[in-house]
């Protein structure tokens, strides 16, 4: 179950964003283009809050330098 998922865009750039739930517990990826700058599992509620909170944070820097929410 995807309960955050958000891609954004900047000329050829692309960042995405998901955090997902199965039985493992919450899936945090981050990809730059074709990179993985993260992939791991949490079973801390509150660590996935955090997560999402740079999340929030490092789109927010983004979109004030440009880059545009994709769907």
């Amino acid at each position: 179950m995807v309960k955050f998922s958000k891609t954004l865009q900047k000329e050829a750039q692309t960042r995405r964003y998901a955090i997902s739930f199965d039985a493992d517990g919450w899936h945090v990826t981050e990809h730059a283009d074709s990179r993985v700058v993260r992939d791991e599992v949490l079973t801390d509620w509150h660590r996935v809050e955090r997560v999402r909170r740079e999340f929030t944070i490092e789109m927010s820097g983004l979109r004030d330098e440009g880059w545009i929410e994709r769907g």
